[in-house]
């Protein structure tokens, strides 16, 4: 984990140059122990998918300061997670020199990932919401390691509350027109990922 923290902090420094403290603070957030898949794994990984997408964004240092806030804010008891990052943007960019423009499409990124449903042309919102949605493409193996820490993340639910609950967040994606929005990742995630949402669907029953 110690090797994971250097290696954010790094990238941070990049996006977020002369501001390594506001990094660190943000790394304790994303490593509270309550959280098993909103963790600095995903952090990284998200960032990996931004660069990967990176061609297809309007403002990329905007999308990688996105990622970095989108879930800064996990309280496993509220639905205003997004909003409450968001706003946590808002207050701590604009004291590490970021134009008030660009704090301002940082914060309407991260509410962007409260429903992942970028606009047709939004090309900084396809990219970072395409990026948050990745894990949903991956090989079965890594699907069902993914949705077993969602579950362990929501571990203090009954099976039941929790197999309702997952299974309509899973009808909702799978009822989208399409999952990613951007060529490649449509091109690379789609498919899978609607086999192993389907397939996780099938699993809670329905």
């Amino acid at each position: 984990m110690a090797d994971l923290s250097d290696d954010l902090l790094t990238r941070w420094s990049e996006v977020a140059p002369g501001s390594v403290g506001c990094g660190r603070d943000l790394l304790e957030r994303w490593g509270e122990p309550h959280r098993r898949y909103h963790t600095p794994t995903h952090l990284a990984a998200v960032l990996d998918r931004v660069a990967l997408l990176g061609d297809h964004a309007d403002d990329l240092a905007a999308v990688l300061l996105a990622a970095w806030f989108h879930d800064a804010v996990y309280d496993l008891d509220s639905d205003e997670n997004e909003e409450r990052s968001a706003r946590l943007a808002e207050q701590l960019l604009p004291g590490l020199g970021v134009e008030n423009e660009r704090t301002a499409e940082v914060a309407r990124l991260v509410r962007l990932t409260a429903g992942h449903l970028p606009a047709i042309g939004d090309r900084n919102g396809e990219v970072l919401c395409d990026a948050d949605l990745a894990v949903l493409g991956g090989t079965p193996a890594e699907y069902e390691a993914y949705a077993a820490s969602v579950r362990d993340e929501y571990g203090f639910l009954p099976d039941e509350t929790f197999a309702a609950g997952r299974a309509d967040v899973l009808r909702r994606l799978l009822g989208l027109p399409t999952l990613f929005r951007t060529p490649l990742g449509h091109d690379r995630w789609e498919e899978a990922a609607r086999e192993n949402l389907e397939a996780e669907l099938a699993r809670l029953g329905g």
